[in-house]
């Protein structure tokens, strides 16, 4: 008769971990991978808004795209909130203050109240559209705000009389050479064109002009400018080099001009934030509190149309409501 076996001990005998064990122990998981990843989308997204000049702006124009849609970049932080929440990583978390604190150093100082601070005119920009069906209401429209002075792109030759006849009880001086106009409640004066073209383009392009407004508060030379569209395609990337030329001659003239306080409204194809614009953000003041997107009209992305100045202050800017245009109107309290 044979003895019975000893029985096995329930408990396994356990082998110590071996190297490639240990090191799979060690790793990270998927949560805190993912973490990281977000994290690193945050800084970046921080390092963008803070030093966006550092992006090239070669022949793709790569920077000036990023600078025109620059306010943009604050929707980084609710999207990559979602996945580090879910994931309840403290890394992710925490990196998302550098670019919540990057855009609010940026942009923040445009959502303060404009309060009431004094003024001593009103100024309306708009690039009125060459297919825009209701000239009559739209400048119904602008009166409304009842400016001192208004400016005007893209007015074709049909268009032109009802313009005048709709805003000539408010405004009964006007100037207007090629597609822009500028209608004033005060005299003008010393009213000539300011070529602005880029190379390659005809006498015809007429996009530039100045006016002496002469104010109860003193002289004050207007420019009214419509610089060159640009275009996005590939493989040319953002096509702005006819803007950036035609900024730069408009910032010649006004480094010319002998009245010292200076106002600009037009329609530049450029948000403040674009570098192609350096040249006159050079000279002059850009508008205070208000973001005012203008473009386009149907979903306002960025503020293309411009209101600044030189030896006044331009105390807030905000858009208007839709007219029959493409483009929001503009406006801004200015102090001389």
């Amino acid at each position: 008769m044979t003895e019975p076996r000893p029985a096995r001990h329930p408990l396994r005998r356990i082998r110590p971990l071996g190297r490639d064990a240990r090191r799979r122990s060690d790793a990270p998981g998927p949560a805190l991978r993912r973490g990281r990843a977000v994290a690193a989308c945050a800084v970046l997204t921080a390092f963008l808004l803070t030093f966006h000049r550092a992006v090239p702006n070669t022949a793709v124009r790569f920077g000036s795209l990023l600078e025109t849609f620059l306010p943009w970049l604050g929707l980084a932080v609710p999207v990559l909130l979602v996945p580090a929440v879910l994931r309840r990583s403290v890394t992710a978390l925490v990196a998302l203050l550098l670019p919540a604190a990057a855009w609010l150093g940026c942009f923040g100082p445009l959502l303060l109240p404009a309060g009431d601070e004094p003024h001593d005119i009103v100024a309306v920009q708009h690039n009125v559209s060459d297919v825009n069906a209701d000239p009559a209401g739209t400048a119904r429209a602008l009166l409304r705000e009842r400016p001192d002075v208004v400016a005007l792109e893209e007015v074709t030759p049909e268009a032109l009389p009802v313009y005048a006849k709709a805003l000539g009880g408010r405004c009964p001086h006007r100037a207007v050479v090629g597609s822009v106009g500028l209608w004033s409640a005060h005299p003008l004066d010393d009213v000539r064109p300011v070529d602005i073209r880029p190379r390659g383009l005809g006498p015809d392009w007429n996009r530039g002009m100045r006016a002496t407004v002469r104010t109860p508060g003193g002289d004050v030379a207007v420019y009214v400018a419509h610089l060159p569209s640009v275009r996005l395609g590939v493989p040319h990337g953002l096509g702005s080099a006819r803007r950036d030329e035609s900024a730069a001659l408009l910032a010649k003239a006004i480094a010319r001009e002998e009245v010292d306080r200076v106002i600009l409204l037009g329609d530049l194809n450029s948000t403040v934030d674009d570098r192609g614009l350096d040249p006159l953000l050079s000279r002059l003041r850009v508008a205070g509190p208000g973001m005012a997107f203008s473009w386009p009209a149907a979903f306002p992305v960025a503020r293309i149309d411009q209101i600044m100045a030189r030896s006044a202050t331009v105390v807030d800017v905000r858009s208007l409501p839709a007219t029959g245009s493409d483009h929001l109107p503009v406006v801004a309290r200015i102090r001389l």
